[in-house]
């Protein structure tokens, strides 16, 4: 099991506790890596899991690079659990998404998330397109999210009560079949923060080995401050036109960039601040050939 800390020291103690619950009946080690964390996050985890496995990455390498250093540390596996600080198991959790992970031509199993509220987090996505992106800006997400052409979020909750394939799920709760990392890993550490795990989950796809969800196992994921942050949700957006580029040909390319650049220009213009410095970074050619890091995320933090 590995987890990526960032200044995380405050959500760890509650994470440790819910991983035996969480892991009972399955055979586990805990593995750490922990980004350059300011604050005590490498004591604590030493103090509450003094078996665990801390890899110090000396600096903010992201999140691809902390999963990818933590299982190069691990032994042999039948699968590897990720998992965001942030998140909760509840009871069995694990071992129920290890019977989904049998299951053929599955390559990661993902169960389902509420928020701290108790609240469904809706966590499976479609393949990204330009048609999803433009039925966002004309729908917004949750009511373009109920039909498939139109939303890239899976927003109908009559999906989230049964087993199914998605084309890819939100990266804080992902178990991964050995046979999986084996073929598709490493994660690319190109992206340093958001479209990792939708770059992993489609090359999986693209093996032919499925991103499967299960109602039956649940977790608690208090959630980050992407929706919310105008320098995380920024980076969220070039990363989309980054990883979109990459598994398509120019003119399609150019097209999905023209889609989020209305999209976040739509919201720009009814006062929406993180939209506001989305576009100016998509205006930007300079922003769209860099590979991001922490120093990007600083800089737009900082205007």
């Amino acid at each position: 099991m590995v987890a990526v800390t960032y200044n995380s020291e405050r959500l760890i103690p509650d994470l440790i506790a819910s991983l035996g619950p969480g892991l009972e009946g399955v055979d586990w080690q805990l593995i750490v890596a922990d980004n350059a964390s300011a604050d005590d996050s490498v004591g604590t985890v030493r103090r509450l899991a003094p078996d665990a496995t801390v890899v110090e990455m000396g600096r903010n390498a992201g999140y691809a690079a902390g999963i990818n250093a933590a299982v190069a540390k691990a032994g042999p596996f039948t699968a590897v659990l990720v998992l965001n600080p942030d998140v909760r198991l509840t009871p069995g959790c694990v071992r129920t998404l290890l019977g989904v992970l049998r299951t053929e031509g599955t390559g990661i199993a993902v169960p389902l998330l509420e928020d701290g509220d108790g609240e469904l987090i809706h966590t499976m996505r479609r393949e990204p397109s330009v048609r999803r992106v433009i039925g966002d800006a004309l729908m917004g997400a949750v009511r373009a999210g109920r039909y498939p052409a139109f939303g890239e979020m899976v927003t109908d909750e009559r999906l989230y009560t049964a087993e199914r394939v998605a084309d890819w799920a939100e990266g804080s709760t992902v178990l991964i079949s050995a046979e999986c990392w084996d073929r598709i890993a490493p994660w690319d550490e190109s992206f340093f923060l958001y479209s990792e795990e939708t770059d992993f989950a489609l090359r999986a796809g693209d093996a032919g080995l499925a991103t499967r969800f299960t109602p039956a196992a649940k977790a608690v994921h208090l959630e980050g401050d992407s929706k919310v942050s105008p320098a995380l949700w920024t980076l969220l957006t070039l990363n989309k036109v980054r990883l979109y580029r990459r598994r398509h040909n120019a003119l399609l390319g150019a097209a999905f960039w023209a889609a989020l650049v209305a999209r976040e220009g739509s919201r720009a213009v009814l006062g929406k601040g993180p939209s506001k410095l989305a576009v100016r970074a998509l205006l930007s050619p300079s922003r769209l050939r860099e590979t991001p890091g922490p120093d990007t995320v600083r800089r737009d933090a900082s205007r």
